[in-house]
């Protein structure tokens, strides 16, 4: 008989997975079964719920957590200020850019409203997700409609609105990359200053967009000490293992037999130091469920096959998902 996944690591910490309003009926045994969490991939991202200005839609939103409530699952709002899927209208204002004073009225209202129409069902949020500059020369946060309306303390008005709207909610900065020493630093410096300053951040979301060959062990290693030595909570927020570096155009039609045992020695040695950091953690969640549904088949290769998750594409548990639950 397969373990339970999240029964497995109920010791350690709380594991999730990303859904949408169909997987949650397609892959429903699954979350069930091996999922203590959900996060939803796209629908309470600003693009959804509020696609113009005095428009808000909860449905795809709602049924999610519905979904979660209805499961006895810990439900994680993601994500309120992002530079993608933001329509055009916040940043806009009849034929020129924004003020200032209309973007942050705008940001407050956004926030204020998702988040509560969502307390007490959400327990975290990511409130700033990939404001910082990946380029070494760059400075700390990249070019986005946010700063550019608002200006760099943008990022401290999204954490304390978001403290105002619910101050129960755990509030997480959230980023890609996040293992790389340059980029790495840059979160460290960001979260710090806001920190410093009083700003109500609770974590730091490492999302885990990893891959069979990178990044390395000491890497992770060193961005979580790293994140940690500031004192806030930390979560792996959207882990998958793709088969493919980022610049690899490479494509099969059929998983090589290879590659499965490659992306199950990741995902135990990844496994094995987030058991070694356990009380760091405070949650680990997968981005997406089986392989028969996961964005990476068609990022950054549009229409390439992707195998990333602990499930195939028929929902049966891959080499991977034995190599962390029987450790």
């Amino acid at each position: 008989m397969v373990g339970s996944l999240c029964k497995t690591y109920k010791e350690y910490f709380p594991i999730g997975a990303a859904v949408n309003s169909f997987s949650i009926n397609t892959h429903k045994e699954l979350i069930v079964n091996h999922f203590s969490g959900i996060t939803p991939e796209n629908q309470m991202k600003p693009q959804f719920v509020h696609p113009a200005e005095h428009l808000y839609d909860f449905e795809q939103g709602d049924i999610i957590a519905d979904f979660a409530e209805e499961n006895n699952l810990l439900l994680r709002g993601h994500t309120l200020i992002w530079h993608n899927q933001t329509p055009d209208w916040f940043f806009k204002d009849g034929g020129g850019p924004v003020s200032r004073s209309l973007a942050l009225k705008r940001m407050k209202e956004h926030i204020y409203t998702v988040m509560g129409h969502y307390r007490g069902r959400t327990y975290a949020w990511d409130v700033v997700n990939e404001a910082v500059a990946d380029n070494a020369e760059a400075p700390v946060l990249r070019q986005a409609p946010w700063l550019a309306a608002i200006g760099e303390d943008y990022v401290e008005y999204a954490f304390r609105y978001a403290r105002e709207a619910d101050p129960a909610a755990k509030l997480y900065y959230n980023d890609y990359n996040e293992c790389d020493p340059v980029k790495s630093r840059k979160i460290y410096d960001l979260v710090k200053s806001l920190i410093d300053h009083g700003i109500p951040v609770d974590g730091i979301g490492m999302q885990g967009h990893w891959n069979i060959y990178a990044p390395e062990p000491d890497k992770i290693r060193r961005a979580v000490e790293l994140y940690a030595s500031l004192g806030v909570s930390l979560q792996i927020t959207e882990l998958d293992i793709s088969m493919f570096r980022f610049d690899d155009r490479t494509a099969y039609e059929k998983v090589p037999d290879k590659l499965l045992e490659l992306q199950a020695e990741r995902y135990e040695e990844i496994f094995k130091l987030l058991r070694e950091y356990r009380d760091l953690f405070a949650g680990v969640t997968l981005w997406g469920i089986a392989d028969d549904d996961t964005w990476l088949s068609d990022f950054p290769v549009k229409g390439r096959r992707n195998w990333p998750l602990l499930f195939d594409d028929e929902h049966k548990p891959k080499k991977a998902f034995d190599s962390i639950v029987v450790f």
